[in-house]
């Protein structure tokens, strides 16, 4: 295989939402209580609710711009790139770099709803929570058939509307709902609890892959706040290992055997020696802990109830077989800072699949993902159509420039940025930083 004869299914982007999204959506006795776009006096852009402000956080958008200008200033809609938030403009995008389908999680709202959570009036958050459901459903999904992986947010506040909402969505086609790593961290009971119970079995029920994003509980998590920022940027897909053991260990996999996880954005390297460990936790302890999986291993049990996927991660593809090929999916990550856009079938072709066969090369980049969120393109478009080479054939007129938006540089001082810097910056530009040390 050729690198332009893949096909490419990314199952974690994001899109930046567009200042109109709640036009069409929102009932009419809602709409003057929407989250709107303001202008703030330095020139960002914020989504105001309810009292609440949130930035269009720059890290979080930088599709285009020279990596020297990276950092977490809030920035306006004008200093981005169209396809962030432009679902014309991100087709263009998507083409340039052969890609064929993406799954966009949120921004401003965060990756699990926690802005409605925060909401006192949760009548008015059920409103925006659908609102902002339907969205991304009907307009950012639904303007270009077979392109986009509908993704919802849950009603995180009460587990009875998850359900319901998992249900009404699945109806409209959306098999995956974005939940939280650590539900502990926002104030609510832990994965543990039956409180979870109705929500997992609606998820179950309708076939519905729950997605759990690095970052969905506590944010950006900084060691100490004199670290250099490279330690959070390293550390934060490894986060997701704690997740992995507490959703495997407890009831949700017991009690719920039809129900499946997606571990968004965590990699994969790390998954063989977590395999290895919990086969071993489970041997060595099982007598005292009474753990019981029958005829099954642990790692048994995962390879068959999570799919993992990664950016960039030589060392996880070598070892495919001990992870299991078909729990593997690739993502691309735009516009995030990590993303591999616009080169990302060379950069993973190259790192990545020189010496693997064909039919393992299509699991990993599109067939296991089209399995696992119950999505079928070439219902709407021909399979020969779908290939990288094709697909950037059609996007000759895309700028892929650099362009300069006069980014902040977050540091004030020599040498490697640190967390305190990043947290400063934040703090100067009107919001309460979303960290937390460790």
């Amino acid at each position: 295989m050729r690198p332009e004869d893949m096909i490419l299914v990314s199952v974690d982007d994001h899109v930046v939402e567009p200042p109109d999204m709640f036009e069409q959506n929102v009932p009419a006795q809602w709409k003057a209580r929407a989250p709107k776009v303001v202008k703030l006096p330095g020139g960002a852009d914020a989504w105001t609710f309810e009292g609440q402000r949130i930035p269009n956080i720059g890290l979080n958008a930088v599709a285009g711009r020279p990596p020297e200008e990276y950092g977490v200033e809030p920035t306006s809609f004008e200093q981005l790139r169209p396809g962030c938030y432009d679902v014309d403009a991100r087709i263009g995008d998507m083409n340039a770099n052969g890609v064929l389908a993406s799954m966009c999680f949120p921004s401003f709202p965060s990756f699990c709803g926690a802005l409605f959570l925060r909401c006192e009036d949760k009548a008015l958050s059920h409103v925006m929570l659908q609102a902002y459901n339907d969205w991304h459903i009907d307009q950012w999904c639904g303007s270009h058939p077979g392109r986009f992986i509908p993704l919802s947010l849950p009603a995180i506040w009460d587990p009875q509307l998850m359900a319901d909402e998992v249900r009404r969505v699945a109806k409209k086609g959306c098999h995956a709902v974005s939940f939280c790593e650590n539900p502990e961290k926002l104030g609510l009971p832990s994965l543990h609890s039956e409180h979870w119970d109705p929500f997992w079995k609606a998820c179950s029920d309708e076939g519905t892959l729950c997605c759990i994003h690095i970052g969905s509980a506590a944010g950006m998590v900084f060691t100490s706040m004199d670290s250099p920022v490279n330690v959070m940027i390293t550390v934060s897909p490894i986060s997701v290992f704690s997740c992995a053991a507490d959703l495997l260990w407890g009831r949700p996999t017991r009690e719920f055997p039809d129900l499946r996880f997606a571990l968004s954005e965590g990699g994969i390297g790390w998954i063989p020696y977590f395999l290895e460990r919990v086969d071993y936790v489970y041997k060595q302890h099982k007598a005292w802990t009474r753990q019981d999986y029958g005829n099954q291993l642990p790692s048994e049990v995962f390879r068959e109830r999570f799919i993992t996927c990664f950016i960039d991660d030589p060392v996880g593809v070598h070892h495919r077989d001990r992870i299991g090929v078909d729990t593997i999916t690739w993502e691309c990550d735009y516009p995030h800072s990590d993303s591999t856009w616009p080169r990302a079938p060379e950069i993973l072709f190259e790192n990545h699949f020189t010496d693997v066969p064909d039919a393992e090369i299509n699991l990993i980049t599109h067939e296991n993902a089209l399995r696992a969120f119950q999505h079928d393109p070439f219902a709407h478009i021909p399979k020969a159509e779908c290939t990288v080479g094709v697909l950037r054939a059609q996007a000759k007129d895309v700028d892929l420039s650099l362009k300069s938006h006069s980014g902040v540089p977050p540091a004030e001082h020599d040498g490697p940025v640190t967390a305190g810097d990043i947290t400063k910056q934040l703090a100067q530009s009107f919001v309460a930083p979303p960290v937390s040390t460790s």
